[in-house]
């Protein structure tokens, strides 16, 4: 239970947080030319292809080590915080991989314990075990709704090379 809290926690907070913050002037897919909000948007469909092909996953790759999974999404998590304020990463397209990666923690950690309680707990136990589980993400999504808040206002009040045209307010 605590890798899927630690997982959802990191991740939410990156996604109700940090995504907004992560804005880079001309962008361009195609010929495209992306603004913040299109930005946003990529990021949102990215991290959901990453969440759809890890959580199909589970048929060609087994985890049991997804504790790893989750310190794997902190540590994602402190690398787009830090980006957020000191904006060292030079490129949307190496961000936007990134967000790539964030989903595939996040989708693999989810399947990954999903199926090891579906083997491992005896079926007398398994509906209440899984219901438990779900405790775990749903405390974790919460918990970084309602600390993304604060995350987003400290970046702001903090950002030291924010970027033109940031979501924060003058």
């Amino acid at each position: 239970m605590i890798p899927l809290f630690g997982v959802y926690a990191a991740e939410y907070l990156i996604n109700q947080g940090l995504f907004e913050l992560l804005y880079y002037d001309n962008t361009h897919i195609g010929g495209l030319c992306l603004n913040q909000h299109s930005q946003y948007r990529w990021y949102q469909v990215i991290y959901q292809c990453g969440v759809l092909i890890s959580r199909s996953s589970t048929v060609l790759v087994h985890i049991k080590q997804f504790w790893l999974l989750s310190l794997l999404q902190i540590m994602t998590f402190l690398l787009l915080f830090y980006e957020s304020i000191y904006t060292f990463i030079p490129s949307f397209w190496i961000t936007f991989f990134i967000i790539l990666w964030e989903g595939l923690l996040g989708g693999g950690t989810y399947v990954n314990a999903f199926y090891q309680l579906s083997i491992s707990v005896p079926d007398k136990y398994r509906e209440f075990a899984m219901g438990l589980t779900s405790v775990a993400d749903t405390s974790g999504i919460t918990l970084a709704g309602l600390t993304s808040i604060f995350v987003h206002n400290y970046i702001c009040n903090r950002a030291v090379g924010m970027r033109p045209s940031s979501s924060c307010p003058s």
